[in-house]
């Protein structure tokens, strides 16, 4: 390989490495307040797609809950539209449970305070943008 080629690939590969450092990433803090109890546990999660709103999160965590609240910290957020739900897992057993119509049982919330009407709550009522580090809160 000659010398001019080689010079090219390298500089290609450091543009192309320098492009994905240069990619800010933020952290996004979500509170969750007015649980019913201090029992179970908080499922939060995260979505960065509206095909995989409520279906297949981007990040997520589980918190124990303290004073009727949680906060948990997602980092290394890159800039972008995002939504968040939340569920009250106040039986612990790791899932939310739903009557015989699949309306939950447990408590739940999402981003920007969005409801469902005569179904789950829409990508386009919860999202988000993230361009700097952002806090937000979901009231269940």
């Amino acid at each position: 390989m000659n010398i001019l080629l080689k010079i090219i690939i390298i500089s290609v590969i450091s543009l192309f490495s320098f492009q994905l450092e240069a990619q800010e990433n933020y952290t996004l803090t979500v509170t969750v307040v007015e649980a019913d109890s201090n029992d179970g546990k908080m499922f939060i999660a995260l979505y960065n797609t509206e095909t995989g709103f409520l279906k297949e999160n981007y990040k997520g965590h589980i918190s124990a809950i303290e004073n009727k609240r949680c906060t948990v910290t997602f980092e290394g957020i890159p800039g972008g539209i995002y939504a968040v739900s939340v569920f009250h897992d106040e039986n612990d057993n790791g899932k939310m449970d739903t009557n015989f119509m699949h309306i939950p049982k447990e408590d739940y919330g999402c981003s920007n305070g969005a409801t469902g009407f005569m179904g789950p709550p829409k990508w386009k009522d919860a999202k988000f943008e993230i361009k700097a580090d952002k806090a937000i809160k979901i009231t269940l």
